[in-house]
């Protein structure tokens, strides 16, 4: 039996692992999706600077996509092989030089260079993160993913408010660059976890094959779940970062001044925290998965509906209520890559499997909006094709919501069934 101080002794270390995980996860999550929500606000100066259309912003839209596929798929790998927190550690720092690239040379190939550095190592981080929440903290599991996503989304909109005043008064070029010392930051806490913790998930050189399952799991490439999950979140992602490259010039465009299409934008962030406390609570009290991918589904064809065709003095309100819908199913999808496997391998693969499907769907929705309005010089049927994309996503999110585990038996209460 362990004696009472080896009992105090276990208990405090538990504390303060999971104290250093929030803390490091936190800043984790505040360079995840910040670098492309700063762009939105600051896209006509943008422009004008260095000599480009709104195809080229819906390729800067769209590339980030194909990047976070790219890294989703071979994350779980090289995870395996040298470390989550190493290889999370090496992300962080492409991230901080791509935000530094992409702010010093103000002409195309380096601004989309730059560009597509720190997404595919935003790709690494898409991936790895429910992983490691799962292994060093298997007891917060909803919690620690609430943190996760709460700070992503919180980041990214006190960005997307602040980004233009700021550019207004020290350049757009140092309005986007400034953001890297959170890189910094954040790269220096997931040091001191490597330190403090060690490297989980580590195997030798020889037998680092992450992304093949053993003889008791699943492959996620078989598994009926794994491809809902992946178009679930996928059609997610086709909204959200449409919005994200798009939002404020859509409004600009309906008649709102920059600063107040850029409060739509704070305004469309900003409802995750609502949603993330709201989900986390209503989880605790026996809420289903199926009942969170409905709503939050449903939610996203009230607010594109409302932006495509609703009177534009309610504006806050659509773009408060798309926010809603995009942070309740991004927080179920990375909730559901831990619930319902029974590994961290399995959740890192799953995770991986469903981001790199996920966002080679993305893709199409900044590239298709910005080709969309250069060619019909409107937003309209790009507006309805979103509407059409996200009614589908309500059927997907029945599916996705159902009681299943990975391998297809079903889930427990204690697994969000």
């Amino acid at each position: 039996m362990m004696s009472l101080s080896s009992q105090t002794h276990h208990i405090h270390s538990k504390r303060q692992t999971f104290w250093l995980v929030a803390i490091a996860i936190f800043f984790l999550a505040a360079n995840m999706r910040s670098p492309l929500a700063a762009l939105g606000p600051v896209v006509p100066m943008v422009q004008q600077s260095l000599g480009i259309g709104e195809s080229h912003i819906g390729w800067l839209g769209a590339m980030p996509m194909l990047m976070f596929a790219l890294g989703s798929l071979i994350s779980p790998a090289i995870g395996k092989r040298f470390g989550l927190e190493n290889t999370l550690i090496a992300s962080l720092i492409a991230i901080t030089l791509g935000i530094v690239f992409r702010s010093m040379w103000a002409s195309w190939l380096p601004f989309l260079f730059a560009t597509l550095l720190f997404s595919l190592a935003i790709g690494f981080t898409n991936t790895l993160a429910a992983p490691v929440i799962k292994q060093r903290t298997p007891e917060h599991i909803a919690l620690m993913t609430s943190i996760y996503s709460l700070t992503m989304t919180l980041f990214a909109g006190s960005v997307a408010g602040v980004v233009y005043p700021l550019a207004v008064r020290i350049g757009w070029q140092w309005s986007l660059g400034v953001w890297a010392i959170v890189g910094i930051i954040a790269t220096l806490v997931w040091v001191w976890l490597r330190v403090r913790l060690g490297s989980s998930n580590r195997l030798p050189v020889e037998s680092a094959l992450a992304s093949a399952p053993t003889a008791t799991e699943t492959s996620v490439w078989k598994s009926p779940l794994a491809w809902q999950l992946a178009v679930f979140m996928g059609l997610q992602s086709l909204l959200f970062y449409t919005a994200v490259s798009f939002l404020p010039s859509i409004w600009m465009d309906k008649g709102l001044t920059p600063v107040q299409a850029g409060h739509m934008a704070t305004i469309y962030f900003w409802m995750a925290p609502v949603t993330i406390v709201a989900m986390t609570w209503l989880i605790k009290r026996g809420m289903t998965a199926s009942i969170i991918a409905i709503g939050s589904s449903l939610v996203n064809v009230i607010g594109v509906a409302g932006i495509a065709y609703a009177p534009l003095s309610m504006a806050w309100l659509w773009s408060g209520l798309m926010g809603v819908g995009c942070a309740g199913i991004f927080t179920l999808c990375i909730l559901l890559f831990s619930l319902r496997t029974d590994t961290p391998n399995e959740a890192s693969r799953l995770s991986g499997m469903a981001q790199t499907v996920g966002y080679v769907i993305a893709f199409f929705g900044p590239l298709g909006a910005g080709w969309l309005h250069d060619h019909q010089h409107s937003w309209d049927l790009a507006l309805l094709l979103l509407l059409v994309l996200m009614v589908i996503n309500v059927g997907v999110g029945w599916l996705v919501g159902r009681p299943v585990m990975l391998d297809g038996r079903e889930a427990g209460r204690s697994y969000g069934g």
